[in-house]
């Protein structure tokens, strides 16, 4: 018997793999050709069947369809893929230290990494293999914060809780229909997950394989695949689009994470591009939970099932996928219709010499300055007389300090300019685009 039949068998019954399983759906698109489900999941149970016995895999795996196939082939196999922020050598030996029964999993051998690897095999499953189906309360991930407010934190995810998620993320990307998504965001990023990993697995929409970066790039991955296209970014990523010059295919919609998404750059976005953009909110801790129409300003549209409870340093959430309710340092405004508004979050809320400001307004104004292309303000850690410093880096090739302190002062209280505010060549976003704290702290000081 071999072992892909012996996987089969040794399932318990639960929750299909793919929601849409007819063997020629298209599951994805490499190179420009198409992937289907047929093949998808020869390749899974080929490759869960060559696994080692662990605990854990840490999936680093770069190309899109090969990090869905091995995601899939690890849950299949009993274990639980664990998504690292970064791929940088001491985060993954952390990781691999916290979980001491794991490996690597990745299409290459890692430098700098001292731990047993299993590199994926360039060919894998021929055979035709049925759809397995999942214990909904199997932990198939483990996904971790990024670490923009202090040290990333662990977030188990059960195959049922994230199954149940993106079902109300099929709701509002694919609209019942059957988009080839383009994502910019790599899929160990939890917004990247379940929007190119878990998405083309609990609907009809298919997944390009690439994890473009640059405006070119993003161009080219969207001419790859056909119409409906579905690009799915982040703030950073529109604001490069829009000063580039490159030509987009038609795109149906475009959506957005990661960071807050202002009025006026989604309707630059929409004019440009011809489509219309969808801000989604959630965390890594909770999934999506809510979207919007940015352009508009419009308030957020919490998910169905999905409730808020303001609390005095945030607010608690709750769904029927959740295990327990959980905190989050969003503060928010709840209106009728299961709508909300965000007030900041509870450590932007910013106290000095008796005034009051938000770092996410101060951002604001920082990015709309002109000549501004990418800036972040924060707060420093106490000094020894207790007070905290707001610090500021800049991305502003034609300004200097004292020019962008000034439009600043325009629009804020004099308290509240950022000192020092250093002038830099790009800002340490990570893969998601996300600003790590540590990252930013070692950027102030400067080489």
């Amino acid at each position: 018997m071999s072992a892909v039949v012996e996987i089969q068998r040794a399932l318990p019954a639960g929750v299909p793999l793919l929601a849409t399983a007819t063997a020629s759906r298209i599951i994805a698109w490499r190179d420009g050709r198409p992937v289907a489900a047929r093949d998808f999941l020869a390749d899974v149970m080929a490759l869960a069947a060559m696994l080692p016995s662990a605990r854990h895999a840490v999936n680093l795996c770069e190309d899109r369809y090969r990090f869905i196939t091995a995601f899939c082939a690890v849950a299949v196999a009993g274990q639980t893929n664990l998504l690292p922020g970064t791929r940088a050598p001491q985060a993954i030996a952390e990781t691999l230290a916290a979980y001491p029964d794991s490996y690597v999993l990745a299409e290459s051998t890692q430098e700098g990494v001292n731990a047993r690897q299993f590199v994926m095999p360039d060919v894998l499953g021929d055979a035709a293999a049925a759809t397995p189906a999942l214990p909904s309360d199997r932990v198939v991930a483990i996904a971790f914060t990024s670490g923009s407010t202090g040290s990333p934190k662990a977030n188990p995810k059960t195959w049922g809780a994230v199954c149940a998620s993106s079902a109300h993320n099929a709701d509002a990307v694919c609209a019942g229909g059957t988009p080839n998504i383009v994502a910019t965001v790599p899929p160990q990023h939890m917004y990247g997950l379940e929007m190119s990993v878990l998405l083309p697995l609990r609907s009809a929409a298919a997944i390009h394989s690439g994890h473009p970066f640059f405006p070119v790039d993003i161009a080219h991955a969207l001419t790859q695949v056909p119409a409906p296209r579905v690009l799915v970014t982040t703030p950073h990523h529109l604001r490069a689009l829009l000063r580039s010059d490159v030509v987009l295919p038609a795109i149906e919609a475009i959506v957005s994470a990661t960071a807050p998404l202002p009025a006026e750059l989604a309707r630059s976005v929409e004019a440009r591009f011809a489509t219309r953009v969808t801000e989604l909110f959630g965390s890594t801790e909770t999934c999506v939970i809510a979207r919007r129409r940015a352009a508009l300003d419009e308030p957020w549209q919490l998910y169905p099932g999905v409730s808020l409870q303001p609390q005095p340093d945030g607010t608690l959430v709750d769904a029927p996928y959740f295990s327990a309710p959980t905190p989050l340092q969003d503060i928010v405004e709840l209106l009728p219709e299961r709508r909300f508004r965000l007030c900041g979050r509870n450590g932007d809320l910013l106290e000095i010499a008796g005034k009051r400001a938000s770092l996410a307004d101060l951002n604001r104004r920082l990015l709309a300055i002109p000549g501004v292309e990418d800036g972040v303000v924060l707060q420093l850690d106490a000094d020894g007389r207790g007070v905290r410093r707001l610090a500021a880096l800049v991305v502003a090739p034609n300004l200097d300090a004292t020019q962008i302190r000034d439009a600043l002062r325009a629009g804020i209280d004099p308290v509240f300019l950022p000192r020092p505010l250093r002038i830099v060549a790009s800002l340490p976003r990570n893969a998601a685009g996300k600003l790590p704290r540590a990252a930013l702290l070692d950027a102030l000081l400067g080489p």
